[in-house]
């Protein structure tokens, strides 16, 4: 999978979860998600579940915390793959 790919994929995870006050066109490779798309702690957990059944992954304590951008999502995203 390329990393366009898993970045296409992330994107419309991350929509799912982004407050009303958003904008999708927000979403940037260097967004964080809680400070720049305002996505709450409680959804970042459904975020990275989302995650795990997209790619058939799985991420632990460390990978979660190491998630605070999108291209961080991506690169962790990728590690697992490969």
């Amino acid at each position: 999978m390329t990393q366009t790919e898993i970045q296409e994929k992330l994107f419309t995870i991350v929509k799912t979860y982004l407050p009303q006050d958003v904008d999708s066109s927000a979403i940037k490779q260097e967004s964080h998600l809680m400070n720049d798309l305002n996505i709450n702690s409680a959804h970042l957990v459904d975020v990275a579940l989302d995650v795990e059944d997209e790619f058939n992954i799985t991420l632990d304590e460390k990978n979660m915390e190491e998630m605070q951008t999108v291209a961080d999502a991506v690169r962790i995203v990728q590690e697992k793959l490969t």
